[in-house]
């Protein structure tokens, strides 16, 4: 079993205490196997650090070496060392804005994605709340409280330089060693660490785990380079006036709402006819309609063609169609791309194949096409969102370490968009229900949240269950509306345990709150997906008249 091997089959001996007896056992295991001719077969695992010879390990410097330090890299490394595995770990140094030679502890996610987003997020709500509060008696004589971003963007990279410190001391307190540097691959045991001051040194491990994670792309087309990525969107040292963000993914929408928020004057444009491609058709509809009543000029069905600097210092856009508009500052939001060649990190050399976008090819347990070399995160690019790593890291720790083969579990994964209002999803979108073959109850409910119905603003709440037929199971939960991420992780919860329309039905709500709505839904709004023959007609006259036809 190809799992088996690149399992580490080796403890450190100080991990635990073993009776004699056991150490003499599996000390003739070794010798046996060193005498044998052939080659040892790949085997699944099947034992833990704890339980296996030191002989075998005194050939390598670490079980475990880490290439990446963002959430999946972090939790793996220290998990398994926290299980007895000798654990190393390679970041680049900390810096707002990544690059090949800049990255730090926190990946991504904590330093410049997921957390300063929603800091930023929450800092772009405020306009609405003081809008609103009109509307439920308070005053403030129609003057908006001054914003500054020079103080938001201090507190906010205030907040990530400290998170990047309690990154590094969760490893030293795990117990694994760090090199602040690039990792590259120059064998299936061995790992070359480039350090900041220029410096080179090898390291062999019995394991080596890719978790580089992901970067920003955007198209090459003329001036490109002058846009920028949300990586310089959330270190921006001076607010712009102006801002056009290329792309409809939940990255670019989620920007819409943060510099419209906090009093920006913007445009996103994107190739489809909605943003949120491979959302639900009604949350991606509701999704657009709430833009446009954020003051977001939506652009639909245009795609940039260049960049160009004015003398100004600002910048023109020009569209496939003709059209041109200035802005101070131009997002790129079209897509990431896996981090395997930025800086190079060796793998087509030691046989680790690539897919054509450069992500690592891994199999169901997360092991690539080198026994010895595992991968998770956004460098597989398969499900990227920062939990999904988590989940992924402790597979491997799982599987690797203490020799329980462990699958990571990709069915019913909540997810949110952090627009205004946000978005929350878990399972099934309508249009996939209809494509896996199944037939569907659709419930939906269109209403104005009660947080919003003194305000006088224009903003409906959205809210989906996708039933299957034939089992009464919900197979999709979606939801636009205040909160929408919060009661999506209940949601998650209730489908994973396979709950039922009925469960739904019979649970009683929280009232009054939003999310009691998933819990009242009783008429279904249309039923889709392959017709379902009507259930016979078992009634005695039923009956007598279907003998007499016979």
């Amino acid at each position: 079993d190809k799992v088996g091997a690149g399992s580490l089959s080796v403890a450190r001996h100080g991990a635990c205490a073993l009776p004699a007896s056991t150490l003499s056992s599996l000390a003739a295991r070794v010798r046996n196997r060193a005498l044998a001719a052939a080659p040892r077969r790949a085997h699944r695992p099947r034992a833990s650090f704890a339980t296996v010879a030191k002989a075998e390990m005194e050939s390598y410097d670490y079980d475990i070496f880490t290439i990446g330090g963002g959430s999946g890299g972090v939790r793996a490394s220290r998990m398994s060392s926290q299980a007895g595995a000798k654990v190393a770990l390679v970041e680049l140094p900390y810096n707002a804005i990544s690059s090949a030679t800049q990255g730090g502890l926190g990946g991504t996610c904590v330093i410049r994605g997921c957390v300063p987003k929603k800091l930023l997020v929450y800092g772009s709500g405020f306009q609405s709340e003081f809008n609103d509060a009109v509307g439920f008696g308070w005053d403030h004589g129609g003057k908006m409280p001054a914003f500054s971003w020079e103080r938001l963007i201090a507190a906010k990279t205030g907040e990530i330089e400290r998170l990047n410190g309690i990154y590094g001391r969760i490893l030293d307190n795990a117990g694994v060693e760090k090199f602040e540097g690039s990792g590259k691959v120059i064998s299936p045991h061995e790992v070359e660490v480039l350090a900041a001051d220029g410096t080179k040194k090898v390291y062999t491990a019995k394991t080596i785990l890719l978790a580089p994670g992901g970067r920003a792309w955007y198209p090459s087309i003329p001036g490109a380079d002058l846009g920028i990525t949300s990586d310089e969107a959330l270190a921006l040292q001076t607010q712009p006036k102006r801002v056009v963000i290329i792309g409809g993914g939940y990255i670019a929408v989620e920007f819409a709402c943060i510099y419209a928020g906090l009093g920006s004057e913007v445009k996103i444009m994107y190739r489809a006819d909605l943003p949120l491609r491979g959302f639900d058709e009604e949350v991606r509809q509701t999704v657009a309609t709430n833009l446009v009543g954020h003051g977001i000029e939506v652009l639909k069905g245009v795609s940039p063609k260049a960049i160009t600097k004015n003398e100004d210092g600002s910048l023109t856009l020009e569209a496939m169609d003709g059209s041109k508009m200035e802005a101070d500052e131009i997002m790129w939001a079209t897509g990431r791309v896996p981090n395997t060649d930025r800086p190079d990190l060796g793998l087509k050399d030691v046989g680790v194949e690539l897919d054509a976008k450069g992500a690592v090819v891994v199999n169901e347990y997360s092991q690539t096409t080198v026994p010895s070399i595992w991968a998770v995160g956004d460098v597989t690019n398969r499900v990227n969102l920062t939990p999904v790593a988590l989940m992924e890291g402790m597979a491997f720790k799982d599987t690797v370490v203490l020799g329980k083969p462990t699958k990571p579990d990709y069915e019913n994964i909540p997810s949110a968009v952090f627009t205004q209002p946000p978005v929350g999803t878990v399972g099934l979108t309508e249009a996939q229900a209809i494509a896996a073959g199944l037939t569907c109850d659709i419930y939906t409910s269109t209403f104005t949240p009660m947080k919003i119905s003194l305000a006088g603003r224009e903003e409906k709440a959205f809210m989906k269950l996708i039933v299957d037929v034939a089992t009464d199971k919900v197979m999709g939960c979606h939801m636009v509306g205040p909160d929408s991420a919060e009661i999506m992780q209940g949601m998650g919860i209730a489908l994973k345990c396979g709950a039922t329309k009925k469960h739904f039905d019979s649970t009683v709500g929280v009232h009054p709150s939003s999310a009691e709505e998933f819990v009242t839904m009783r008429e279904v709004t249309r039923r889709v997906g392959p017709a379902i023959a009507a259930p016979a007609d078992t009634t005695p006259a039923a009956v007598a008249a279907t003998a007499a036809k016979m």
